[in-house]
């Protein structure tokens, strides 16, 4: 048997945790002296004890811990459990990242506000080039919104294409449209030289004239800046946008995310004379 500060001790909580517990009937202690009120454990009890803390510690409340050990789940069962649990938490995680990353980067374009060069924007005619692509559909434009589907779209792209057997003659390029449900087509894609595939689409985009066009450089995680210098100088110079800029990558080195070059390459019309 134990004292409740011994197991405390080999369960690594608190004394005071363990009271609370017994104090709700959820794990209570072998034996308890009725002169002196101390609380005695058995090991065996460290077992139900790491089944509380553990669903603790992934957001059930200790209601729903109670129940769910009085049903006597099966260790089967419990795993199965911890692991869905373990999984949402860590998409939530993932998504609170990325809205981090969304506010760093509306952060940074405030800091930059004012600080563009004039020589930033080159206008110039980009060619037409054929392409593989995969479309997505993302809820709104926010980064974590784009992020979460423009990545996964371009990966399985690169497996289907190594998997048919086709080569990409450029590095990924990507664009998107307005959906009628207010939300976002993305569209994924690579150049190629083939005339089509067994499970992606091939098409030309079509070639752009006079388009104003801006290098990002970084991760396409904090493009948002170079998005409003383009589009300050859009506006500066007299023209309208036609959509939204395409995403031309230029550069990608794996290892160094810093050293991404992309190509924003915007159609647009109208001047002020």
């Amino acid at each position: 048997m134990f004292s409740i500060g011994d197991f405390a001790r080999h369960g690594r909580v608190s004394v005071r945790m363990l009271r609370h517990y017994d104090a709700i009937g959820l794990l209570q202690p072998a034996y308890t002296d009725p002169v002196t009120g101390y609380r005695s454990y058995e090991a065996d009890q460290l077992a139900r004890l790491n089944r509380v803390v553990a669903l603790k510690d992934l957001g059930f409340t200790l209601q729903q811990v109670q129940s769910i050990l009085d049903d006597h789940v099966s260790v089967a069962e419990l795993r199965g459990m911890l692991k869905l649990r373990q999984a949402e938490l860590a998409q939530r995680i993932a998504d609170d990242q990325t809205r981090l990353l969304s506010v760093d980067a509306r952060l940074a374009s405030i800091e930059q506000e004012g600080a563009m060069s004039a020589d930033e924007v080159v206008l110039k005619d980009v060619p037409p080039v054929r392409v593989a692509e995969l479309t997505g559909a993302a809820s709104d434009f926010s980064p974590e919104s784009i992020t979460s589907v423009i990545r996964p779209l371009l990966g399985d792209l690169g497996g289907r294409l190594h998997a048919a057997g086709v080569r990409p003659m450029g590095l990924p390029i990507a664009m998107y449209e307005d959906a009628d449900d207010g939300g976002v087509l993305v569209r994924a894609a690579m150049p190629v030289a083939v005339d089509h595939g067994p499970d992606f689409a091939v098409r030309d985009l079509p070639a752009l004239t006079g388009a104003a066009t801006i290098l990002h450089r970084g991760s396409m995680d904090h493009v948002l800046t170079t998005v409003h210098r383009l589009a300050r100088w859009v506006d500066a110079h007299g023209y309208r946008a036609l959509g939204y800029p395409r995403e031309h990558t230029i550069e990608c080195p794996a290892d160094r995310i810093d050293a991404w070059v992309t190509e924003l390459q915007l159609s647009i019309e109208g001047h002020r004379s």
